[in-house]
């Protein structure tokens, strides 16, 4: 095995701000009403929503929502405009502009997440990779992981979503699926993705789970998030993602 080109094992005393920010997609709010609950300790990185967490996009985004996530890069136009990353709705402009930061990308190699959730119905972990939307169709997908509370059978499985995503670029098929593997969510596992010339193969635990065709060639950045909807999930449970490293080669 390569060495890696990038590792964060999160064993600094603080989040590396020259390669994460933590704050998701703020353009669509602002950094202040964006950012992350995140902790680094027992060299873990652990985002977590905690009950007292206001919603992202109050108001606008339906469902409700709230999310504690870190990205390896950021990219939007003026306020106003609509040129903004991941937009999820039509007509969304932009209101707080961001700066072009770009932390980590990769046009292809490997990604390596060890991570740990706790997680109920209503809430949800991933780890995705996008492109940088700094041309329109820049924008598809790799999920690496994708995991709903409401997909799990506790200590038995989990259904792991992985695969591409086309977004708004023709060019990347949606070809995604969930695949219940016997994993307990709640322990350490580590999730993976190879592509090169299109080609994106998936696994865990070293397995290889699927393999897709026609992934983006452009260069993605590294999006990792707890999501929760207290519609579903109600006010008492704390979802939290604990990443344990993260590497790229």
């Amino acid at each position: 095995m390569t060495d890696p080109v990038f590792a964060d094992d999160f064993d600094a005393p603080a989040l590396d701000l020259s390669v994460w920010s933590p704050y998701y997609l703020p353009h669509w709010s602002s950094r202040a009403a964006s950012a992350a609950t995140y902790q680094l300790a027992d060299s873990c990185l652990t985002l977590s929503i905690p009950v007292e967490q206001g919603l992202w996009c109050a108001g606008d985004h339906q469902p409700d929502l709230r999310v504690s996530g870190v990205q390896s890069g950021s990219y939007s136009g003026p306020v106003g405009s609509t040129v903004g990353q991941q937009p999820y709705r039509d007509g969304l402009v932009v209101r707080e502009e961001q700066e072009p930061f770009w932390g980590l990308t990769s046009d292809g190699g490997y990604v390596e997440l060890r991570a740990k959730a706790d997680i109920a119905p209503g809430s949800m972990v991933s780890l995705w990779m996008v492109g940088p939307e700094d041309q329109p169709d820049r924008c598809g997908e790799i999920c690496v992981m994708e995991v709903f509370g409401d997909a799990l059978v506790p200590g038995e499985s989990a259904a792991v979503g992985m695969g591409l995503k086309t977004i708004r670029d023709p060019a990347v098929p949606q070809d995604f699926e969930a695949v219940r593997l016997p994993i307990d969510l709640r322990d350490f596992h580590t999730y993976a993705v190879e592509w090169s010339g299109g080609t994106a193969t998936f696994s865990v635990d070293g397995t290889a789970i699927r393999s897709c065709q026609g992934a983006p060639t452009y260069p993605l950045q590294l999006m990792l998030a707890v999501f929760d909807f207290p519609e579903q999930s109600g006010k008492d449970h704390v979802p939290s993602f604990v990443v344990d490293h993260i590497r790229v080669r």
